[in-house]
This record gives C-alpha cells, structure tokens and sequence, in this order.
C-alpha cells in the first residue's frame, strides 16, 4: 500500500539499511517492453506475481485499467491477490490435497483460480473434491517441455486419460508448459529455439487431447527467457513471465536485459575495512541479498552483486563478492584499484535473482530515476510498497 509522504519527502540517505528499493521508471519501461512483445504476438499476457508480492507493482501491469490475469506461485499470494481485486489467477505449483479448501473457498468467492497436476492421482482427488463442493476447478496439465522439473512428456500414456478424468468432472481447462532450462541458454538463438520448443511442445499437447476429443481452451507457455525471445506463439492463448518486471543480473548474463534495466536493488551501509584482505565490509549479507549465485554458473560471475553508487551508476570492478548473514564483503576485480569509501558510505547492490532478494524484504522504497537527483542528493523516496500479506 502507498505510505502517506511527510512534508519534507525522505532520500535513500534516511531509512536504516539494508533496505529494498525499486526504480519505478524502470520497472514501467521493463512492463512495457513485454507487454508490447505480447500485443504483437497475439497472446494475453498474465504476469507471474510471486517476484514482486505486490499489489502496488501488479498495477503497474495493467495501468491502472482494472487487474489483470495473474500468475501465482503459493495459495497465500492467491489470496492476498484476491482480497486485492484479482479475480483471475493461475496457481501454477502442483496441486496437493491438503489445499483443496482453499482453493474451493477463492472459488466460492467469485475468483476463476486455475490449479496445475501432472499425475492421474491429482486429477482423482481434485475430481473428487469438486464433485463433493459442487464446484468447477479449473485444471490445468503441466507438460515437461525440457526435463526440467515438473509435467508430462507429451507422448506420456497417462495424458489422455488425466485429460479425460478432468474433463468428465467439468474441470479440464487446458495446459501449461515452463521452459525452465531457458535459464542456461547463453545466446539470443539458444533462447529463440528454447521458446520454440516451449510453443511446440504446448501445442503438440493440446492438438493430441483434441484428438481424443477433449476441449483445450487455455495453451499457456513462459518464463522471462523465452518470453522475450519468442516469435512465434501460433497455437498459444497466454504468456507467462515474472522476473521481467524488476530483471536481475542472471537476466542481464542472459543478454535478456542490460544492466541499466534492472530495477530492483538493496541499499547497504560501509560499516567496516579490512585493507590487510582488500575488503570493504557492509551491514548487507545474504539476508539482505538471498544466498542465489546464479550468475556463477555463466561467463561472468557477478558474486552476491555488483555495487552501485545512490544514484544506481556502477562503481567499476566492485562486486560483492562473499556474504554472511548480515556482513557483506566488497571487493575489487579485474585489475581495478579498491575504492576510497569511508564508513558511513550508502551503496546500492543489484541482485542476481531478483525474486530471492525481494523475498528477504517486507517492502520497496520507491524512487523515479526519471526524476535525477542533484549529484549532492541521494534520490527522493517516492513512496514505500508492501509486499502481500503471507510474503
């Protein structure tokens, strides 16, 4: 929720570090990019909440026109959507059991919550439960487009015969496929060919439950990969993709983005100097930042994240390169002379997995980096937006 601004608005200078901040200037160009790409492609865009967790980011999707479709990945994100205004959302994590309840109580308020499974078991008690609360669940079949993960192979024999189940019970609303090793594609024509893959094996799954006479009205594909790598969605009816929203530096090794687009970074204070080691120690360790080191396995590892100025301008060969829980190491690179920055000293860190960093934090100070400070001012806090309830 927006927090109500005092007379004189605070800077990145003012809130006890660490904290999050996003750039909301590179948030709108990061949404439009992709919702442009959609339009051209034909495909309804429905964007993967769980990276931002919130309210105030989801309605930088839609422009305030009203919500939009919405991906989650936990019933908490679902129903804190839904008490939000969401009424049309993918919860896009095999279904168990035990969730159930929740899902028929968000049906039973008005809001289409489609669920996925990949097993003929799922659609037993999920066929069972709708019958016994009288409702619909809308069921979609998750398939494994890269022997990544969840889904069936598209030639599984049991495919036919989960479609069918569903669908005797009202509940078979299509698939969904997730090319979840997009993330190792390391050039612009790996991602193209892994975001065809993705498209033909979606289709091939749904032409082959038409064939057996099942309607297949939802083809969902995505991730922030393919999505921008796609051109070709003939066959599809909805893209998905999260990460895209605020990016990361693991996009930005991908070629996805550049550096200049990630929008989401962590304010952390200089605290301590270690000259004897070539360290500079900071108030921010993996709690502020997550434990992901997913650029380590590409050409550039990035350590925990590269180091900004407040101002987001880059300080050369300066990477966070080890983190305890709450201390984090900087330190030079590539021939790169240590920096003069005494303690006391504000620095931004951007992230190489946006959705993990943001989870370490209740909620984003935000500022507009197309509102520039004066070089002698840290940047205006705009506003400060929560993340959902059950973050």
């Amino acid at each position: 929720m927006n927090t109500p601004q005092p007379a004189s608005s605070p800077t990145l200078a003012d809130p006890d570090t660490p904290f999050a901040v996003v750039d909301v200037h590179k948030s709108l160009r990061n949404i439009e990019r992709l919702a442009t790409r959609a339009d051209r492609l034909g495909v309804t865009l429905r964007p993967h909440v769980k990276t931002a967790k919130s309210l105030d980011v989801a309605a930088l999707m839609h422009s305030g026109t009203g919500p939009c479709p919405v991906t989650v990945s936990t019933l908490a994100e679902a129903e804190a959507f839904a008490d939000g205004g969401y009424t049309d959302i993918t919860y896009a994590v095999g279904i168990d059991p035990h969730k159930l309840p929740r899902v028929v109580a968000l049906l039973d308020r008005g809001v289409t919550l489609r669920i996925l499974l990949d097993s003929a078991e799922q659609a037993d008690f999920v066929t069972g439960a709708a019958r016994e609360a009288g409702v619909r669940i809308p069921t979609q079949i998750e398939i494994d487009c890269d022997g990544h993960r969840g889904g069936l192979r598209t030639d599984a024999p049991a495919l036919v015969g989960i479609g069918r189940t569903l669908h005797e019970a009202g509940c078979l609303d299509g698939v969904l496929v997730h090319a979840g090793e997009s993330y190792f594609a390391h050039s612009a024509e790996e991602q193209r060919l892994a975001a065809k893959n993705e498209r033909d094996t979606a289709v091939m799954a749904a032409e082959r439950l038409r064939a057996a006479g099942l309607p297949v009205h939802t083809v969902s594909v995505g991730s922030t990969p393919t999505a921008h790598a796609a051109d070709d969605l003939s066959g599809i009816t909805e893209l998905r993709a999260g990460n895209y929203v605020f990016f990361d530096l693991v996009m930005a090794g991908l070629g996805v983005c550049q550096v200049d687009d990630l929008a989401l970074s962590v304010v952390v204070t200089v605290i301590g100097h270690r000259p004897e080691y070539g360290w500079i120690v900071t108030d921010g360790g993996w709690m502020a930042m997550s434990r992901d080191r997913g650029t380590a396995g590409q050409p550039h590892d990035q350590g925990y994240g590269l180091v900004t100025d407040l101002h987001g301008n880059l300080v050369q060969g300066l990477v966070m390169s080890a983190a305890s829980q709450e201390h984090g190491t900087l330190t030079a690179r590539d021939g790169a002379v240590l920096p003069e920055l005494p303690v006391g000293t504000r620095l931004r860190i951007l992230p190489n997995h946006a959705c993990a960093t943001a989870a370490q934090h209740r909620g984003y100070h935000v500022i507009d980096s197309s509102r520039p400070a004066r070089p002698q001012h840290a940047p205006a806090i705009q506003s400060v937006w929560e993340r959902v309830s059950g973050w």
